[in-house]
């Protein structure tokens, strides 16, 4: 390559000497014409006896000094295009050998940034590995819990159902339940006022009633335990848990009047088969 570049520049100085050589001639020569013609000029100005022969010698000359200077041209214009094209030759050739030379940088530099890069992706993996280890240890464990909350989650809606398919709405279903002998059934009519009315074993208080929408508001006082329910509607249930055996009791509202709402309270007729267990304490 060293070779080849001082090849190209020596190619290249010495097509700059011809030019420079040949560019002097053209100016000694047009400088000669100049005088020539200025001499010719002069002998005609000062008369016509100057001797016709040397005019024509003058003339002769001046043809011979014009065609030289069209070859002299020629050869020059011939000397900038040999310049020009190795010019471009060395242009050329030296886009060729940086682009070589960028190709084998790009080489390497390509080489090693995927070997940096198989090196990472094979800690990130590893990485991942072990987490996705530990991710599935604790997975496993929330999917044990999960399956044991719904299992608990379905028997406690089948005992809320079982409850709230019993519930009456009027007074005759009161009495298809009474029938079935299953609970005990304890009527009220209860007004809004201060003091708490008893019903059965357990103390409720009317605060509000709303006759438009239907709804109610009461406190419900069990054992030590008092609990207010908001805004509940005639025939929705409201289920506590009452004593040391946590027996499920359910309010039922049936009627809303003005200041006044009636309704019944269900108590478990077996008390020990009715007991709840410790774990499950629930309050609607």
């Amino acid at each position: 390559m060293h070779w080849l570049k001082g090849k190209t520049t020596a190619i290249v100085g010495a097509c700059v000497a011809l030019i420079g050589l040949q560019g002097y001639g053209f100016v000694s020569m047009r400088s000669a014409l100049e005088d020539r013609m200025s001499s010719l000029e002069r002998v005609m100005q000062e008369g016509h006896d100057q001797d016709s022969a040397k005019i024509s010698q003058v003339a002769s000359d001046l043809n011979v000094v014009t065609k030289r200077m069209g070859v002299t041209m020629q050869e020059l214009q011939q000397a900038r295009g040999i310049t020009e094209a190795l010019k471009q030759e060395h242009a050329r050739t030296a886009l060729r050998l940086r682009s070589e030379l960028a190709s084998k940088a790009d080489s390497k530099l390509v080489s090693e940034v995927q070997q940096e890069a198989t090196t990472k992706l094979a800690e990130v993996q590893q990485d991942a590995t072990t987490k996705i280890g530990a991710v599935s240890g604790e997975v496993q464990v929330v999917r044990t819990d999960l399956d044991t909350t719904r299992q608990d989650l379905a028997s406690s809606r089948k005992d809320i159902s079982d409850v709230r398919t019993q519930i009456a709405r009027n007074s005759n279903e009161l009495a298809e339940l009474r029938r079935k002998g299953e609970r005990d059934y304890f009527e009220f009519d209860i007004p809004k006022i201060r003091t708490f009315a008893r019903i059965a074993d357990v103390q409720v208080q009317l605060t509000k009633t709303d006759l438009k929408r239907q709804k109610y508001s009461v406190l419900i006082q069990a054992d030590d335990n008092r609990v207010e329910k908001k805004d509940r509607m005639a025939n929705e249930p409201i289920q506590f848990l009452v004593g040391r055996d946590r027996l499920r009791y359910e309010f039922v509202v049936n009627y809303i009047d003005k200041d006044r709402i009636r309704g019944y309270v269900s108590t478990p007729k077996d008390k020990v088969l009715s007991a709840e267990g410790p774990s499950f304490r629930r309050s609607q």
